[in-house]
């Protein structure tokens, strides 16, 4: 018999009520979505523990405790049980990352025994679209990466992730875990690039995909190229590939400083409808 309230490991037979909270915000949970849709609730398949906060015995909230912390559709109360869980089996994750204020209530919890963070970047703005773009044209050259351009596409991504994050993802297992999430990406053809004389010069990802949402990521433009507006009619032919392929409504999330990578997304078409929030250890 569950209390009042309270939180637990949920197991593989509460697949279903975890689902029903992780839909009824399809965008802000679309990639802790895509992987219980993809794995379950078991910890091997899943790659970390999901915690269910309780009221009344009725699931209501979620953190998702992997290589990330994600807070999900989370109460003060259920961040305040989510806090003391975490305390107590210690940081296992390289971030937490997830809606803003729920985000920034599990750290201000956390910090005391987990800082300092290396980074906070407290005000992301997640930005979605449901159209193609009516006022940028897409690139034609951008295509989806193929099975055998892994030595074509990887300088990129690690390019990109090193500039993004501030290390490179090639450290501590030497980047086998991050060569396996590309190739996944590139395997299921939601990877896409522009090549020029054999080298990638615009590139980006559908890094989360659900029935009702996808999440572009790591967006990049080479430096010797950019000011040419790649990012905007790149932007524009990943749009138009994930809305065909992939979900209804397309989102990504975008630092604040990042100025002209947020004007670049509103001219593609993209509007503001929230933020996130990122601790990065």
């Amino acid at each position: 018999m569950l209390t009042q309230t309270t939180t637990r490991v949920l197991e593989p037979a509460d697949l279903g009520a975890a689902l029903a909270v992780l839909e009824s915000a399809p965008v802000e949970n679309a990639f802790v979505t895509a992987r219980v849709q993809a794995a379950g609730l078991d910890p091997w398949r899943l790659g970390g523990e999901m915690w269910g906060w309780y009221t009344d015995g009725r699931l209501r909230s979620l953190c998702y405790s992997g290589a990330n912390l994600v807070p999900i559709c989370a109460t003060p109360d259920a961040v305040r049980a989510f806090a003391d869980r975490a305390r107590r089996t210690g940081r296992r994750c390289s971030s937490i990352v997830g809606p803003a204020e729920p985000t920034a209530q599990l750290w201000s919890l956390l910090e005391p025994s987990w800082g300092p963070a290396r980074d906070i970047r407290g005000h992301q703005p997640l930005m979605v679209t449901e159209a193609p773009s009516a006022t940028v044209e897409a690139d034609p050259l951008v295509r989806r990466v193929r099975k055998d351009e892994m030595e074509l596409i990887m300088p990129a991504c690690v390019a990109m992730f090193t500039e993004e994050v501030g290390i490179s993802p090639m450290a501590g297992d030497g980047g086998l875990l991050y060569q396996a999430r590309v190739a996944e990406l590139v395997g299921t053809g939601r990877s896409f690039a522009r090549v020029e004389d054999g080298k990638v010069v615009f590139k980006a990802e559908i890094g989360a995909a659900t029935r009702q949402a996808c999440q572009i990521q790591g967006v990049w433009v080479a430096p010797e190229h950019r000011g040419r507006g790649l990012s905007e009619t790149g932007m524009a032919a990943v749009l138009r590939y994930a809305l065909a392929d992939v979900a209804p409504v397309v989102s990504l999330y975008v630092n604040d400083y990042n100025t002209p990578a947020r004007a670049a997304y509103r001219r593609v078409g993209f509007r503001e409808v929230g933020a996130f929030m990122s601790v990065l250890f």
